[in-house]
């Protein structure tokens, strides 16, 4: 027993391990820092264009210490201190601030900037451009208001079958950094099967974190019978680590936070797979270990998996704080 008040609590045992690496990536830390950090040098309230990332925690914390969420700039009051989101933003939306004269901080992450760099390059030389991803998305949007071209969205295998563009000879292909790297893979070759002249970066625009969390869940699925993935419902990367798991024939559960944990999914479950989108925090993981204890004695477990070390650099603004 480990003493927990809860009735249904028995001596059985669960294993639970934790995926590594999971949670955090670098672009998120760094977008998480800039509002911190701008916090203490301008003080509240600083301005930030949607969600800074896709974490409802995360957002809640930054607004309880001054930082106030809008989904445009015409919510943002004269002169007030504003931070684009790590996701990116849209030439028009760098426009409208530049015509405001809003002081701008720019979070995007670098891997996304480095997706918007291609598409430009690509538009540049004439070529029309698939961009795979998920409709709606805030990078999704975000990178097409970033490309002076014509940009075809793919979501799925299905879409590529069907897409028609006017010239063949003339395409390329850039990708949402926080996809499925096996969905991705196959619309990739879908295109190059029906345009053969189609040129882009395999599945290298995948973000480094975003591939090291799907393959540490693909290592997981073999090792347990359940897997638990702490993020946000509004978390790409997060509900693709959920996907994945599924796929390779595991119950999967995407939650915020332990409060979502239920007794059902636990029945008959003696090795549970934990890991974390990379937007949400490891406190949450934490709680979930502690939630988890309620419905059985556990074993902590920590699974090898890819060391991580990028750091990107602060811009200039917030630098020094």
């Amino acid at each position: 027993m480990d003493g927990s008040h809860s009735p249904q609590v028995t001596s059985k045992a669960i294993k639970v391990i934790l995926a590594q690496p999971r949670g955090f990536c670098a672009g998120v830390e760094r977008a998480i820092d800039i509002v911190e950090r701008a916090l203490i040098k301008f003080g509240p309230p600083i301005y930030v264009r949607h969600e800074i990332v896709h974490n409802r925690h995360v957002v809640e914390d930054l607004r309880a210490r001054g930082a106030v969420f809008v989904d445009e700039l015409d919510e943002v009051p004269e002169g007030a201190m504003t931070v684009f989101s790590a996701h990116g933003v849209a030439r028009k939306v760098e426009k409208a601030a530049a015509g405001r004269a809003l002081p701008v901080i720019d979070a995007t992450c670098p891997l996304v900037a480095k997706v918007h760099a291609e598409g430009r390059r690509y538009a540049r030389q004439g070529r029309e451009i698939v961009l795979i991803g998920h409709a709606g998305h805030a990078e999704v949007e975000g990178t097409i208001g970033q490309i002076d071209g014509k940009v075809y969205l793919v979501q799925t295998i299905e879409d590529a079958g069907s897409l028609t563009v006017q010239n063949p000879e003339k395409l390329s292909y850039i990708t949402q950094t926080t996809l499925s790297v096996d969905d991705t893979r196959g619309i990739i070759a879908v295109l190059k099967d029906r345009f053969p002249a189609v040129v882009g970066p395999d599945v290298r625009d995948i973000c480094y974190a975003t591939q090291n969390r799907q393959e540490a869940v693909h290592h997981l699925a073999e090792l347990v019978d359940l897997i638990l993935v702490v993020g946000s419902k509004n978390s790409s990367n997060s509900n693709r680590l959920r996907e994945i798991g599924a796929e390779l024939g595991r119950p999967s559960y995407l939650i915020d936070d332990a409060s979502h944990l239920q007794a059902s999914w636990f029945e008959g479950i003696r090795t549970v797979g934990l890991t974390a989108g990379a937007s949400a925090p490891e406190v949450l993981v934490k709680g979930v270990i502690e939630g988890l204890r309620q419905f059985g004695q556990l074993e902590i477990e920590m699974l090898a998996g890819t060391p991580e070390d990028v750091k990107f650099k602060l811009p200039a603004e917030v630098a020094n704080v």
